[in-house]
């Protein structure tokens, strides 16, 4: 989890309360559309717009920049990173293994030449770039309270020696202190002594850099907030700091964004883009923008997308995943803040220089000039053996213009195939009977609505029958459920003990998180139960699971553990 994140789910909980908690009042009430104060920064954040982040690379912790196993980056690969539209780049680096011993912590000069190598690339791309101390934050500068000397000896002795690489280098360059900040590793810790080393650290860094002389001397630099998370306490601290250095007008603060933790990982049953997770997107970046924007501070969103790609980008259904990022990057454009899209090598191949999900890139790419047009769902589904029926489906067309609608690229005739009423497109009957004629389970056919602006919107329609569960045995390191999918698709799954209560991890709820615990397989048809769930469910005692798939099936199933021995069976 920590190679791509290292964002404990209790923290990103915890952060999600504190926001709710201290917002002040009328927060939320502002309107989309926001014009900032202008200054040279704010400018500066706009051009950066939108950015990438080159993770799980020269971040990684281990002997290069390949041991998370990414390829070394390329020259090549900095050039499509700039073909794909993007205007920035953040490249995150992790110093540790390349540091000498004290007192002068001299950073390796092959690693440093690195460094300077990818970023020379980035720049000859005319890319805005943005360097930083990246996992340090956890595995040393964490050690902070009770090693405090020894940490701000390496932090600053790094900060020194970047800064002195770079300060020739042209101010589309910028510095980051440090990435993710966290101080929970030995010591005392509280928040308010938390807040104070970060503090120490932020301005230890301005210090160094600003007093390193060439171009560093007006270099944009960017502050995090604790964690780099954006509730409100949090931002308040960062604050404070801009003020004790407000007669610096070339600074920039940053927070991280992904998503409203439920939706993020798919746990709790928040299966889709409901209004929760929409107004955490708008309550947290209105608040952003008071903070720090409106008063003429630019903010960068280092990174962005969400918690459960760690695990797979497949943990959100597709077409709730595609409504979220529609709705995040157009707002926080609407905001004037600018956006890093994290990949750690999962978005964007750093050999085929394609993109895993096209869909994601043009919902994001288009996000930065308007909003797009999307659906309700991007499921159609029909029973097997059900009496076909119009089917209605409900648009958000966002101010564009409904154009076309095709099935398997085959233009269909509208008030003939098909009807739009508003926002409300209903499939004829006799087309629905034409398009699944063949009678096979599972996706017949893919139905393209086409819009004035923005990507198109698929419709995915299927043949669905209710799914079918077989008996298993096994051991938690290896269980798993045969299924015949039979043309369904798994929205999540509840875990209790038959005797009561919840059961397996976060048993504050009886929904368990997406792949983390279970995660379905259509290829070899079976649904795998994973030992973060095995391992935590109590000697003999059965659990029920539920099954709840998308076409509203629901499946019972138990399972008993003794010992590492698993066994399972569908109920009856």
């Amino acid at each position: 989890m920590f190679k791509s994140r290292f964002k404990p789910a209790f923290a990103v909980l915890l952060a999600a309360v504190l926001l709710l908690a201290l917002l002040p009042a009328g927060a939320g009430n502002a309107s989309a559309a926001e014009n900032p104060p202008k200054s040279k920064m704010q400018t500066y954040v706009d051009n950066m717009q939108p950015g990438w982040n080159l993770g799980n690379t020269l971040d990684s912790v281990g002997a290069d920049e390949t041991a998370w196993g990414n390829p070394r980056v390329t020259r090549e690969l900095i050039k499509q990173i700039s073909r794909q539209g993007f205007n920035s780049i953040r490249i995150p680096v992790t110093w540790d293994n390349h540091i000498g011993p004290a007192p002068d912590y001299k950073i390796d000069p092959a690693y440093l030449d690195r460094v300077a190598e990818v970023v020379g690339w980035a720049r000859s791309e005319n890319l805005y770039v943005l360097i930083n101390v990246h996992h340090d934050s956890w595995l040393w500068i964490s050690k902070m309270e009770k090693d405090h000397d020894q940490t701000l000896a390496r932090y600053n002795a790094i900060w020194k020696q970047v800064a002195d690489r770079f300060k020739n280098e042209s101010d589309k360059l910028s510095f980051e202190s440090v990435n993710e900040p966290r101080f929970t590793d030995g010591g005392t810790t509280n928040e308010a002594k938390a807040q104070e080393m970060l503090d120490e650290l932020n301005l230890s860094f301005h210090e160094i850099v600003r007093s390193s002389g060439g171009k560093n001397g007006v270099r944009p630099l960017v502050l995090p907030t604790l964690e780099t998370s954006p509730s409100q306490e949090r931002m308040n601290e960062l604050y404070k700091t801009f003020e004790q250095l407000k007669d610096d007008k070339n600074l920039i603060a940053t927070v991280h964004y992904y998503g409203y933790w439920p939706f993020s990982v798919n746990i709790a049953g928040t299966t889709t883009f409901d209004e929760t997770t929409q107004k955490d997107i708008t309550q947290t970046f209105d608040n952003v923008y008071k903070t720090f924007t409106a008063r003429g501070i630019p903010v960068i969103v280092g990174e962005y997308g969400l918690l459960g790609f760690d695990k797979n980008t497949n943990t959100i259904e597709q077409g709730e995943k595609l409504k979220f990022f529609e709705f995040l990057t157009s707002y926080l454009k609407e905001k004037h803040i600018a956006t890093m899209l994290w990949d750690n090598g999962q978005h964007f191949s750093r050999t085929q220089y394609k993109w895993s999900d096209p869909e994601l890139y043009e919902i994001i790419r288009s996000g930065q000039k308007q909003r797009s047009s999307v659906a309700e769902s991007d499921l159609i589904q029909l029973r097997q053996g059900e009496a076909v029926t119009d089917e209605t489906v409900q648009l958000q067309l966002n101010g564009n213009k409904f154009t076309s609608l095709k099935a398997d690229g085959q233009r269909l005739t509208r008030n003939q195939d098909y009807t739009l009423s508003g926002e409300t497109l209903t499939i004829k009957k006799a087309t629905l009977d034409r398009l699944t004629a063949s009678g096979k389970l599972g996706v017949n056919a893919v139905l393209t609505a086409g819009f004035t602006k923005g990507p198109d919107w698929n419709f995915y329609l299927t043949v669905h029958k209710t799914p079918v569960l077989s008996a298993a045995e096994g051991t938690t390191a290896d269980f798993a459920i045969p299924t015949a999918w039979n043309g369904d698709k798994l929205a999540t799954m509840e875990a209790v003990y038959v005797s009561g209560g919840n059961a397996g991890p976060n048993d504050w709820t009886s929904f368990k998180e997406f792949e983390s615990t279970f995660s379905p397989d259509y290829k070899d048809g079976r649904i795998v139960l994973r030992p973060a769930l095995l391992d935590t469910l109590r000697d003999g005692e059965a659990v029920k699971l539920t099954f709840h798939f998308w076409s509203g099936d629901k499946l019972t199933y138990t399972v008993t553990k003794n010992g590492t021995a698993v066994s399972g069976q569908p109920a009856q």
